[in-house]
């Protein structure tokens, strides 16, 4: 446990100062040309969504094996080589670097007033159309990409990193992974991801819950409204969102900056309207990216220390 423990701090580190390993691939991409192999392979006849279920679990297995097989290999050395290793494993899963960066990118040319830049650095990170976006829109989509994410690619790894590990971390970026690319409602994948994006909600469930309650409690109110009344909106906000997890972390946000998120989409020339969260009590403008980078970040510490009090219990119980 200790050991863990332990990793999961050099991982944090490893992660707030080098971020993706710059030149080399990421194992998030090795996944991926598996469950791109994997795919085309099974997803096609009779019973989909069975052919869907075995593919993730073999995906997520596999992927879990080589963790597996690193970690002792690793530990076979000495414990402190094991436990650089495990954090280096662990850093490299999570994404509050990454996700820093990309917010940045889409900032910088907001700041200097060119939106053409920032609306092709926008459509890196969403899948909607950005070409012809105003500023507020431009920051929304990049406010709830961070918002939403900071369970997604952050705290969520790290709640299964500190219960078990960089395989569980691992595991659960597999399952991640999986929702992100078969995971979807369209005739392709409706059957044969059904499973993975079942799993992904279902592996995100108190990881999101947690953090969108702690940004609502840990990041500045930037609202007249007090604890109890932006409580209430988060709870009631974060269930209109398609998403049975991402609304805790955008009506988080959306509430502690007093801002509305939510609203028209156009993927590919067609309107979709996603779920309004929070209030307009101001209009989105830049600064606001930064303020979401803050609550991600803010989020990741508190989160920390929940974790480690759980493994303080853990620890005393046992």
């Amino acid at each position: 446990m200790i050991a863990i423990v332990i990793a999961c701090i050099i991982g944090i580190i490893f992660d707030i100062l080098v971020g993706d390993p710059p030149k080399l691939p990421h194992p998030v991409r090795w996944i991926g040309k598996l469950i791109q192999s994997q795919t085309a392979l099974w997803n096609q006849g009779k019973w989909r969504k069975l052919r869907g279920m075995v593919m993730a679990l073999a995906v997520v297995g596999t992927t879990m094996f080589v963790v597996t097989l690193i970690l002792l290999l690793s530990y076979q050395v000495s414990l402190i080589f094991g436990v650089l290793i495990e954090g280096l494993l662990i850093g490299i899963g999570l994404a509050q670097r990454s996700l820093k960066e990309a917010a940045l990118a889409v900032y910088e040319p907001l700041v200097k007033g060119d939106f053409a830049e920032a609306r092709v650095k926008l459509s890196w990170i969403v899948g909607r159309d950005t070409e012809k976006l105003g500023e507020d829109e431009i920051v929304r989509g990049v406010v709830e990409t961070v918002s939403e994410n900071t369970s997604d690619g952050v705290t969520a790894p790290l709640f299964y990193a500190f219960l078990f590990g960089a395989i569980g971390l691992w595991g659960y970026k597999a399952v991640n992974t999986l929702d992100s690319m078969v995971g979807y409602k369209n005739e392709t994948y409706k059957d044969f991801g059904m499973f993975s994006a079942k799993l992904d909600d279902v592996l995100n469930f108190i990881p999101s819950r947690i953090t969108g309650f702690l940004i609502v409690l840990g990041t500045k109110n930037e609202t007249s409204y007090s604890f109890g009344q932006r409580l209430k909106r988060w709870a009631q906000d974060a269930k209109k969102h398609p998403s049975p997890n991402s609304g805790y972390l955008e009506a988080a946000t959306a509430v502690q900056l007093g801002v509305q998120l939510g609203g028209k989409n156009t993927y590919q020339g067609v309107v979709s309207h996603r779920a309004i969260m929070g209030e307009k009590l101001v209009p989105l403008t830049k600064e606001h990216i930064m303020a979401s980078i803050i609550h991600m970040r803010i989020a990741m510490v508190l989160f920390t220390l929940v974790m480690l009090a759980v493994e303080v219990f853990i620890y005393a119980i046992t």
